[in-house]
Parts: structure tokens; C-alpha cells; sequence
């Protein structure tokens, strides 16, 4: 069962579609640790040139899936998060373990190793039926920004 679905993820995320990669979310405590969904479908926009014939889910965004979910564990405590905005500012010990294929269901997880009112760290494990695919830590922090609607 969710607890966000993804109408509540875009109340807390600026993120919308094409790169809005976490569907719902169906583990959470606060300021520790939060688990999301991305239900991958064979219409994603990056299989068309990722690999024609043998569409594969590019790390690189496995790790932004991450980042999405442990940004809603870390806006979700902001009753101002409207106005600000996530932004990458470091990827560390990120591994990437096997594909993710048309039809795979991602499981997200991650822990936070600090959570403060800007700067935030975090663990993040992707995982497709048990197996890991990608893995990272990932740092980050919270800016001002206007998102649109």
C-alpha cells in the first residue's frame, strides 16, 4: 500500500514528467530511511535511444530515482518546501550492478546518514526481485527555488 502516491510525491517533489522517476512510496520513517517505486514501462522516453533493440534503463538515472525519493524524505520535513528546490552536489561509491529492463519493477531505498535543514547525505540502493542494480551515496542540498505548477 502507498503512503505517497504520485500525486502526493508532486505536492513535495519539483520534479514532473519526463524526469520524474519515483511512482509511489511504500516505506517510510521519518528522517531515517524511505522506500519508492518506479514501475519501468517499455514507453519510458530514454529507451528510444538507450539501446535501440535493447532498451536498458541508464545508471546515471537509477541514481537520480535515488536521489528523488531520499529528496522527499528530506522536503517532506519542510513546511516550506514549495519554494525550494534539491540539488546534486555530490554522487560517492556509486556501483552499478546489473540492468534494468522494460517491465522490471525498481525498488528505491534509502537511508539517510545526515539529514539537516540544507545539506543532507544518503545512502541509496536500487534493487530489481532482491538484486541490487545500482548503489550510492549521495549528497545534496536544499536551495531556494520557485516551482511551477
Amino acid at each position: 500500500m502507498a503512503i505517497y502516491d504520485s500525486i502526493q510525491i508532486q505536492q513535495i517533489l519539483p520534479h514532473r514528467f519526463p524526469f520524474l522517476f519515483v511512482d509511489t512510496i511504500v516505506e517510510l520513517e521519518p528522517r531515517v530511511r524511505i522506500v519508492g517505486i518506479k514501475q519501468v514501462t517499455a514507453g519510458e522516453h530514454f529507451f528510444a535511444g538507450h539501446f535501440p533493440g535493447v532498451p536498458v534503463m541508464p545508471g546515471v538515472l537509477q541514481i537520480e530515482a535515488l536521489a528523488q525519493v531520499g529528496a522527499i524524505l528530506a522536503l517532506r520535513e519542510l513546511e516550506d518546501r514549495s519554494e525550494k528546490i534539491p540539488f546534486f552536489t555530490g554522487i560517492e561509491k556509486a556501483r552499478f550492478r546489473r540492468p534494468v529492463v522494460p517491465g522490471d519493477t525498481l525498488r528505491l531505498e534509502v537511508t539517510a546518514m545526515r539529514i539537516g535543514s540544507r545539506v543532507q547525505k544518503m545512502r541509496g540502493v536500487a534493487s530489481v526481485d532482491g538484486k541490487v542494480t545500482a548503489e550510492a551515496e549521495i549528497m545534496s542540498i536544499i536551495g531556494q527555488g520557485k516551482t511551477k505548477e
